[in-house]
């Protein structure tokens, strides 16, 4: 993410974002800002210094005082969408922790155009019983932004954000929210239950497993978050999980035709393979979460497994036949390592086939 988005950063955008600070407020000093930028750490900086370098340059040239320079950022904010501008909340959590009211109020007002998710966890960390109580008012909000922002803002473990510890020590304060949000209308705001409770699975699975029972086959919606909120379990084949899920723990098949076009792929390159399921159950249809996992060799020298879900389905007698391909470039979440890996093919979380392979560098 950050090496994605640090680009976006060019003097190109930040002149037209001046250009529209300046349409507000005659007094800004568009060249101060561009000196305080552009300065010596700029261009080493990721997406977040970058973001928090932005904010700390818009404090030098705003109004001094935190309500006028909202105000600025409050009545050009609607012109100014996207992740690039995460510097609106940003300016919230630096400056705004004393004025709790209007902060809260603008971080709401940003969120739709920039998300307020990461801004709102300081609050959070402040003063918990306040902030949550504000988030359980945001999931009845007009905007399904500000009610996606009442869930993801309370993540305990959202990505590129600061973890909320209390919250993964004692997830109870985030349920009220989620129990509110699980009939949303909005796919984006179901989305953000569904990893809230992902997150919540990896610290506390009984809460989860518990959640999972008493929202079953309540709502075609809700049912959508928790297969999504239980993917990480689903992963670990948690037998509780499975069996609601109506996936067998011991899946009657067999995994047949694995075969790796070359026994060494270089970094960069693509492993290409094939395999074939047959049930061997022929009187009646079993459900299957269809998964490969691939040993993946560390800088330690150790191997660190990860699946890649290919298909869901029914099977009855019928042969299933896959080809897949797995990309080995480099991504900012994942560097190659050369070294033996393993291949596996993965049925409801059973391993039922497996080949080694060789990773070299390029």
């Amino acid at each position: 993410m950050a090496e994605t988005f640090a680009g976006k950063y060019t003097e190109a955008f930040l002149r037209q974002f001046a250009d529209k600070v300046k349409g507000r407020y005659a007094a800004f000093d568009e060249e101060q800002f561009m000196r305080l930028i552009q300065d010596e750490h700029w261009e080493q900086e990721q997406l977040k210094q970058r973001i928090r370098h932005i904010s700390v340059a818009l404090h030098e040239t705003l109004p001094q005082s935190y309500r006028e320079a909202l105000d600025v950022l409050g009545d050009i904010a609607p012109q100014c969408r996207g992740v690039e501008y995460l510097f609106f909340p940003d300016f919230v959590e630096m400056y705004g922790l004393d004025d709790w009211e209007v902060s809260i109020a603008a971080l709401a007002r940003f969120t739709p155009y920039s998300s307020s998710e990461f801004a709102v966890r300081p609050f959070i960390l402040a003063d918990p019983d306040r902030m949550m109580k504000q988030m359980l008012e945001w999931t009845s909000h007009s905007d399904h932004h500000v009610r996606r922002l009442a869930s993801e803002g309370c993540r305990p473990r959202l990505p590129w954000a600061m973890a909320l510890h209390p919250f993964k020590v004692d997830p109870s304060p985030v349920l009220p929210v989620l129990e509110r949000l699980k009939e949303d209308e909005s796919d984006y705001v179901r989305k953000s239950v569904a990893n809230n409770l992902n997150d919540i699975a990896k610290d506390h699975p009984e809460v989860v497993k518990d959640i999972a029972r008493r929202w079953h086959s309540k709502h075609a919606g809700t049912d959508w978050i928790l297969k999504h909120g239980c993917r990480g379990l689903l992963r670990k084949a948690d037998p509780d999980i499975l069996f609601l899920f109506g996936f067998p723990d011991k899946p009657e098949v067999t995994v047949t035709e694995l075969s790796i076009s070359e026994p060494t792929v270089e970094i960069g390159d693509t492993l290409n393979f094939t395999f074939a399921i047959r049930s061997t159950n022929d009187s009646h249809p079993q459900r299957l979460r269809i998964e490969y996992a691939i040993d993946f060799m560390k800088a330690n020298g150790k191997t660190s497994r990860k699946l890649f879900k290919v298909a869901e389905r029914d099977i009855d007698s019928t042969e299933l036949q896959y080809t897949r391909a797995h990309s080995f470039k480099d991504l900012t979440t994942r560097k190659h390592y050369p070294g033996k890996h393993r291949l596996s093919i993965v049925i409801n979380g059973v391993e039922l086939r497996g080949e080694d392979f060789c990773v070299n560098d390029r």
